[in-house]
């Protein structure tokens, strides 16, 4: 078995598990139990449980940057990262929802999904031809994640097979976006930062989802 079915199963596992019982009740041993993986590599792979996270977010940005962006506007490029993360996360979502109504108990877990959701923002603003360094790139990251944050909570509740509703959330906030005058150009010769414009949440989930910050595990 390579790494990455290693880490594939033990991380499906995991959700699995967070699904059956809350993401308090998950552990790395657990995981490895439940998909019959060796606990020796196990421990080798994923010292702590934080690593699961850890390692989900670093697959679903692989899977946001593999594939060439087609041509277009930063705006489509930034939209077509954010919907293939998505996309790789929705085997997931059901463990994600546990995780993120477990957060509000778990204040350093908490702090390392936001820690992680800038970094993975960096990323895809970064693939999409915008820069994100200096203060008005620090702003720009800011902003991405609060746009990821609002389409995510969408997202827990979506259940349409094409993710239509979280496609029009992330539209509706990336529209916001731009009407933030440079937020998505594609360098700038302004020297100060422009934040996000505030974006009403949307609708609650009818099932009780609620949203605290996910990094790079969601």
């Amino acid at each position: 078995m390579s790494h990455a079915e290693f880490d594939t199963a033990l991380i499906g596992a995991a959700f699995e598990e967070a699904t059956r019982k809350g993401w308090t009740m998950v552990t790395v041993a657990g995981a490895a139990r439940a998909a019959g993986l060796s606990l020796a590599d196990a421990r080798a792979r994923f010292p702590a449980r934080e690593a699961i996270l850890l390692r989900l977010g670093q697959h679903a940005d692989r899977a946001a940057l593999a594939d060439p962006l087609p041509e277009g506007s930063p705006r489509e490029q930034l939209f077509d990262l954010l919907m293939r993360r998505f996309d790789a996360l929705q085997p997931y979502r059901a463990g994600i929802g546990a995780l993120m109504r477990a957060l509000p108990m778990e204040p350093a877990t908490a702090l390392m999904l936001a820690d992680g959701t800038r970094r993975s923002m960096g990323w895809m603003l970064e693939a999409a031809g915008i820069p994100i360094a200096g203060a008005r790139g620090a702003a720009r990251v800011t902003g991405a994640v609060a746009l990821w944050l609002y389409a995510a909570r969408t997202w827990l509740s979506d259940d349409s097979p094409d993710l239509a509703a979280t496609m029009a959330a992330l539209d509706r906030g990336l529209d916001r976006a731009e009407r933030a005058a440079g937020w998505l150009e594609r360098g700038s010769g302004e020297s100060g930062p422009k934040p996000f414009p505030e974006v009403p949440p949307p609708p609650a989930p009818d099932d009780g989802h609620g949203l605290a910050t996910p990094g790079e595990a969601a």
